[in-house]
């Protein structure tokens, strides 16, 4: 709740007038002192922007709701496990909530399908980390801090496919791809591979992974980091065919979801864009996510 200014009466006595009028040439407004422990030239928590730490207009007052789907997959969150602080996207979250001021016993995990997650609608988190590549469609139902991973799409083939060798996406056209609904991923096989059959698209990553393992589909398209800890742990004899530089011409990223027009969203792109340029997000990527040496560009 905001305090309302006192108003001042008026005084009508003129030499009252003209003795604070000279006065006033030498009394300029003072700026309120910065918060202890704020460097000079900075801006405490409850700055102009609002982002007042530990302080926000949040789901539940003095928490910190994050939602994302589950299972939670690595190498993205670790033993399907978001609160461990594992994982790629479990440790960004919880760098966020540490920039804006909430500790880790302030962060409270929801679930959310990944679809509901930028589905139109009012949302009941704060913000949703689930691999959720930034888009003006999606922009048009809610809103996305900056991003806090530079994302590349992957094919995965099994070993013995005969597109296993694929160097380039005219090779893939006769595949047999598949997709999980909604993705980044389906739109790489939809708009740069165009199979010449129809693609196959399911709910969730893990139904996309036993169709290549039972082989009904001859390849699947997911991000880099998940293709290989697939190749890696899931689907051994599977590897990673090549990747692609980017969507549509665009470079992708991935952002935190949040409500449209949230009050927030300036608040969470400032603190994505602190850990970026601190170095903090590439610590975490080199970390938590495999290096993309050695796997071809699919042209």
């Amino acid at each position: 709740m905001r305090l309302t200014a006192r108003s001042l009466t008026a005084r009508s006595f003129l030499p009252a007038v003209l003795a604070l009028t000279v006065a006033a040439t030498g009394c300029a407004p003072q700026d309120d002192p910065p918060a202890a422990g704020t460097p000079a030239g900075t801006s405490g928590p409850a700055s102009a922007s609002g982002c007042a730490a530990g302080g926000l207009a949040t789901e539940t007052r003095g928490k910190l709701t994050v939602g994302t789907d589950k299972p939670a997959y690595a190498p993205w969150f670790e033993d399907d496990d978001p609160a461990s602080g594992k994982g790629f996207e479990s440790a960004v979250a919880y760098a966020v909530a540490k920039a804006l001021g909430y500790g880790a016993d302030q962060v409270v995990w929801q679930t959310v399908p990944f679809n509901n997650s930028f589905a139109p609608g009012s949302k009941s988190f704060d913000f949703d980390i689930n691999q959720v590549s930034i888009s003006d469609e999606r922009e048009r139902a809610v809103d996305f801090s900056s991003g806090y991973y530079d994302v590349r799409q992957a094919v995965v083939a099994l070993k013995s496919s005969p597109f296993a060798g694929a160097k380039n996406a005219a090779a893939l056209k006769g595949a047999k791809l598949g997709a999980q609904v909604g993705t980044t991923s389906l739109d790489t096989i939809d708009e740069i591979i165009k199979p010449s059959r129809q693609p196959a698209v399911f709910q969730k990553n893990d139904f996309a992974k036993s169709a290549l393992r039972n082989g009904q589909v001859d390849a699947i398209v997911v991000d880099l980091p998940t293709a290989f800890y697939i190749t890696s742990a899931e689907v051994t004899d599977a590897k990673v065919v090549g990747q692609f530089a980017g969507s549509s011409g665009d470079a992708e990223q991935f952002g935190l979801v949040l409500d449209k027009g949230s009050a927030l969203t300036s608040c969470v792109t400032r603190a994505v864009d602190t850990l970026r340029a601190d170095g903090t997000l590439a610590a975490l990527e080199k970390r938590w996510l495999s290096d993309a040496v050695d796997v071809p560009v699919l042209k």
